[in-house]
Formats: C-alpha cells, structure tokens, sequence
C-alpha cells in the first residue's frame, strides 16, 4: 500500500507525462494536421495550454488555501484533464477545426496546472523529518522525471501513430483521477483558514517570493522554447524525426531529473541563491550556443544543459514552499507555476515573432534566436542577483 507520502510524487510523475510526450509529435498536430499554419499558429498551440495554466494555478491555490483542503480539488483537476486530452485525440482524428483544439489545449492547460500545484502542495505538506529541501527536491525529481519519460515515450508512441499520445495520456490522467480518489490524503496538521483577500494580502507581504517566481519565469520561458522551437527547428533545419527530437529532449531531462533530487539537498547546506544564478547563467550559455552545433553534437549539449538546470529548478522550488509558509503554501506555490506558465506561454510567442522579424532580412534566423532567449535567462538572473546585493530584496535563508 502506497502511503500518502508516497502517492503524491507518483502522481505528479504521471501527470506530466502526456505533457512533454506531446512535444515531438507538435508538427503532427499544427502544420501537418492543418496545411497553411504559420509560425505564430504552430507555436500557439503550445502557449495556449500555458494561458489555460495562468488561470488555473491561481485558482487551485486560493481555493485550497481558503477550504484547508486539497485531496478532492487535485482529483477533479486530474479527471478534468483527461478528458480534454481525449478531447484532443477525437479533434485530430475526426475534427477540421484548429479553434476547438486550441480551446481544448486551454481547458487542458487549466486542469493540468491545478492539479500539478495542487499535488505539489501536498507533498509539501507531508514533507517529514528530511525537511522541505528534501521533499522538494524529491517533488522536482518526480516532476523532471516524468517530463523526462515523456518525451522519449512520446517519440516513440507518436513515431507509430501521433493519435495515441493524447489518447493513452488522457487514459493515464482519469487512471490518476482514480487512485488519487481512494489514495490521497489532506494533512493531519492545523492550517489557518484565511479569505481569499487575505491570502493574496499575505503573499504581497512576503516580498522575498519574488526571487523563486523571477526564476520560474526565466526558466519556463526557454522551457516553452525549447518545446516549441527548438522542436520546430531540430525537426525542419537539421532533419530530426520524431523519434530523434524524443531522443534529444530525453538527453536533456534525463540528467536534469536525477540530478534535481540531490540538488534539492544541496539546498539545505548551499546558498539556493547562488545555485539558481550559478545555473541560470550556464543555462543561458547553453542555449546560445546550441544553435552553433552541427547535428551530432547536439545530444551531447543537451546532456549538459540538463546537468545545469538540475543546478537551478530545485533551490527555486525549495524557496517558494518556504516562503509560501505552511498558511499560503499552495497559494505560494500555486503562484510559482503561474510564473512559470507565464513564461512558458511567452517563450514560443516571442521566439516565434524574433524568427519572423529576423526571417524579413535572413535565410538563418534560428541563431540570434537562440542567443535572445539565452540572454534573456542571463539578465534576469543577474538583475535578481543585483536586488538582493543592493539590499532592495531580502532573499532569505535555505529550508531546512
């Protein structure tokens, strides 16, 4: 029997499966399943579902903050998208509307994203004698791995038929729904049971969450990135098929899934501040530099950017359930996944509007694409750096 420690983190592993096993299959279901998409289209299908993710975290933070419950809310978001995948599987095989897919990657996206704050609050809550570094790191494992497992399943299942991505995801998604319903459990500790307003008013207090979500954001804008154009472009410029973007992308988060649990205790006895600059500066690197590689290096250099962003994903992760507090954590972390959605939705907006701004006057516009978005992870990160050491905003200790 699976504890309710235990089931959580599972959960989460399952949850984001389907979410990167879509991303090799993305040309299947924009520009090949609707002839005539531009680069902004192809690229909306991606950010739309983090759109959906803007509204839905949010919502599942407040509402679980305020009711002092979280079980039943993660297995109706859990039920809720599975559905809309299936929804989307029965558009691509039987459909000839864009607009009603775009609506069901918005509706998925909701569901996704307050089930995922939700189940990580819970594992917040049940974090035990480790200490938070420790459960958190183990939440951004199950999470990493799972997007890790992902996008090689996806490569492969799509490789048959890109139908069945969505279709056995959201088979998966109302199979979680399931055990989540008889497994799940709130935790036994007294929470305070504040009004919404008072839960927002409380949060805006804590300046210092400021650090986490700035980090989010950069680091899920090259997220949405690298799953929208950096697929387009392995798959259209170097002649990567399915199968082989699967394969490049699992390279990746591979390494950055085993990596986030010790980086999570790592956190405990190092300055999270300095591992999230440290790494977002390497990251930034990386990523300028990816569209200089010939096609055989670039599994290579996705292993390493997946080493470096295990550096950086735990100690953000670490000081949003810490400055969350046990009162507003959901709401803390809730606000953590908005930021991030925030960025994953802008990340294939503007890298698609730099590649047709660069595409009027070049033939390769992918390079200085790739060196915007890297420059962009770097800036932040520094101009976060350059707050703290003013003394504009106090960062704060590790968790234990």
């Amino acid at each position: 029997m699976i504890g309710p420690h235990l089931l959580p983190l599972l959960l989460l592993y399952g949850l984001m499966l389907p979410v990167t096993g879509m991303v090799p299959v993305l040309p299947d279901f924009t520009a090949q399943r609707f002839p005539g998409l531009g680069q902004f289209a192809s690229h909306l299908f991606m950010s739309v579902n983090m759109i959906g993710a803007l509204v839905g975290a949010p919502l599942a933070g407040l509402l679980s903050d305020r009711l002092g419950k979280r079980r039943m809310l993660a297995v109706a978001a859990l039920a809720v998208n599975g559905i809309t995948l299936l929804g989307i599987a029965w558009v691509y095989a039987h459909g000839d509307s864009y607009a009603l897919l775009l609506g069901l990657r918005l509706l998925e996206g909701f569901a996704h994203m307050s089930a995922l704050s939700l189940l990580m609050a819970l594992g917040a809550d049940h974090a035990g004698k480790a200490g938070l570094g420790a459960r958190m790191g183990a939440v951004g494992a199950c999470i990493s791995l799972g997007v890790a497992t992902g996008a090689p399943l996806g490569g492969f299942i799509g490789g048959i038929n890109p139908l069945w991505v969505p279709l056995g995801g959201g088979l998966l998604s109302i199979m979680l729904a399931l055990v989540g319903l008889f497994g799940l459990a709130d935790s036994t500790a007294a929470r305070p049971r504040m009004a919404a307003a008072e839960i927002v008013a409380t949060l805006r207090n804590r300046r210092q969450l400021v650090v986490p979500l700035a980090f989010s954001f950069a680091d899920r804008l090259t997220v949405g990135f690298i799953v929208s154009t950096l697929s387009l472009y392995l798959g259209l410029v170097i002649g990567f098929d399915a199968r082989q973007i699967g394969f490049a992308m699992a390279a990746f988060l591979v390494p950055f899934s085993v990596l986030t649990y010790p980086a999570g205790h790592l956190s405990r006895h190092w300055d999270p501040l300095t591992m999230m600059v440290a790494g977002s500066v390497l990251y930034g690197v990386f990523l300028a530099v990816l569209a200089f590689l010939p096609g055989e290096h670039i599994v290579a250099a996705m292993a390493v950017g997946g080493v470096i962003a295990a550096l950086m994903y735990a100690p953000s992760l670490v000081l949003a359930a810490q400055y969350g507090g046990a009162d507003c954590r959901a709401s803390a972390l809730a606000a953590f996944n908005m930021a991030g959605s925030l960025g994953f939705a802008a990340g294939p907006l503007l890298s698609s509007t730099l590649l047709a701004v660069f595409g009027l006057w070049m033939a390769r516009p992918y390079a200085p694409v790739f060196v915007i978005i890297g420059a962009i992870e770097i800036v932040l990160a520094l101009g976060v750096l350059a707050l703290v050491r003013s003394g504009r905003l106090q960062a704060g200790p590790a968790a234990a």
